[in-house]
């Protein structure tokens, strides 16, 4: 695990390797000492095609994802959530609107670094004009875009995390539901004591005028129309149906929108699905986010995670990641502890590895044994790895979300990080509601020790 480590964080921050060739090397490192412990090369081999043959209900989720992503920017889906977002910004309930709203579009695409590279920047701009705090601001929007990278069905953190717990993706956000709708409101009474207190002047109408005008130049916005494929994919996912199947439905939807009432072409619409086109609306923030998506752009979380998981399978199957963990496990006899400590792995897994991706597959390999032993719900496991991983990573200098923040935001980390206030709050109380005991979901079909 040393050298593991070793490989990746010296990679990725001395020698700028790319993160999927230094998994390469870990694979080769991993199965070595594998081959040292006495296993041959088709047990190996077996290992890693074990841990991936289980996470192919979530790979077939990562293909609809970018396909969903494309044809809601094809029909204006995403254009009509900046549009009408825009016209709820008011002075002392900026704060509060700013983080709703990137709550809200990061929930609608799945993606932190987009909403914070269109909503974050244009929110940037406006809480420049109004004198607000631009530290308080970037800690909001990076807050608003994580909520939707955790909540998302249709993000890879959200998809990447239940695949590797072994859950389903929507037992998954239900669980995660326990503790981040109460922090959710927590961070949202907060940000509207700041917001008064801080008293500010009126908000600049030209910067948004102009943004909406652009807007609609370039789509037709009929909210009734245009929010049918979202609306479709929520009540779909509400009434329990398999999210293959909700998020084919909304991508027919959203197709069929964008050819007749978007009068898009019909070619160029289905070839989005494969390789989204950059928008038409002539501000460069919002044409490259409205051209987001399509498969292909899935395809680098998509072969990385293939690549962790086999990871994952030889070091789970072999024995290492037992060994390793056994001496500290054994001391942990409470839920709350169990929780605790998987939401310290995560922070300190972002902090070595410097990605979300590999500390989410390889907590789930190191602790799922332990929450069966406690007679833990799968959900338990994925939702307290996302609440140390997933929300951490941009709360840390040198990660790459961190990196992305700063450089898009104009913000350093580590002063929008105290303002991020939902991203470290989560961690908190879910293992405060895990000492009440509450919401601890339980698999009757293991016994707690």
């Amino acid at each position: 695990m040393a050298g593991i480590l070793l490989l990746l964080s010296s990679g990725l921050f001395i020698l700028l390797v790319d993160l999927h060739s230094l998994m390469f090397l870990c694979l080769l490192w991993a199965g070595l000492h594998a081959r040292l412990l006495g296993h041959d090369y088709r047990a190996i081999r077996h290992m890693m095609s074990q841990a991936i043959s289980q996470a192919l209900p979530a790979i077939y989720i990562f293909l609809l994802i970018g396909m969903v992503i494309a044809s809601f920017m094809q029909a204006g889906t995403i254009a009509s959530l900046i549009y009408y977002g825009l016209l709820l910004l008011s002075p002392a309930w900026f704060l509060v609107v700013a983080l709703l709203l990137c709550s809200v579009m990061s929930l609608a695409t799945g993606t932190s670094w987009g909403t914070a590279g269109t909503m974050g920047v244009v929110l940037i701009g406006i809480g420049t004009a109004m004198g607000i705090s631009l530290p308080l601001v970037a800690g909001t929007v990076v807050a608003g875009a994580t909520f939707g990278d955790k909540m998302s069905p249709v993000s890879d953190t959200t998809n990447l995390a239940a695949m590797s717990a072994g859950t389903t993706l929507y037992r998954h956000i239900g669980s995660m539901l326990y503790t981040t709708l109460p922090t959710y409101l927590l961070t949202l009474l907060i940000l509207t004591g700041f917001g008064f207190f801080l008293a500010p002047p009126p908000v600049p109408v030209q910067e948004l005028e102009s943004i909406r005008a652009s807007l609609a130049a370039s789509y037709r916005l009929q909210p009734l129309i245009v929010f049918l494929p979202l609306l479709g994919m929520l009540v779909l996912s509400v009434r329990r149906v398999a999210p293959e199947v909700a998020m084919s439905v909304s991508i027919l939807l959203a197709v069929l929108i964008a050819i007749f009432y978007q009068g898009r072409d019909f070619a160029v619409v289905l070839n989005a699905l494969w390789l989204n086109t950059p928008g038409t609306t002539g501000i460069a923030s919002l044409d490259e986010l409205l051209g987001r998506g399509g498969i292909s752009s899935m395809a680098w979380t998509l072969l990385l995670a293939l690549m962790a998981l086999a990871l994952g399978g030889i070091l789970h199957e072999s024995g290492i990641l037992a060994r390793l963990l056994a001496g500290f496990l054994a001391r942990v006899k409470r839920v709350a502890a169990l929780v605790g400590s998987t939401i310290i792995a995560g922070l300190v897994g972002n902090m070595a590895m410097g990605e979300a991706y590999i500390s989410i597959i390889l907590n789930c390999q190191l602790f799922r044994q332990r929450y069966q032993d406690q007679a833990l719900d799968p959900a338990v496991l994925s939702r307290s790895v996302e609440e140390g991983a997933t929300l951490t990573t941009g709360l840390i200098p040198w990660t790459t979300a961190g990196a992305f923040y700063s450089a898009t935001l104009g913000v350093a980390v580590l002063d929008y990080a105290p303002y991020a206030f939902f991203n470290y709050l989560n961690g908190v109380v879910a293992v405060m509601m895990a000492a009440a005991g509450v919401g601890l979901l339980r698999n009757h079909s293991e016994r707690s020790p």
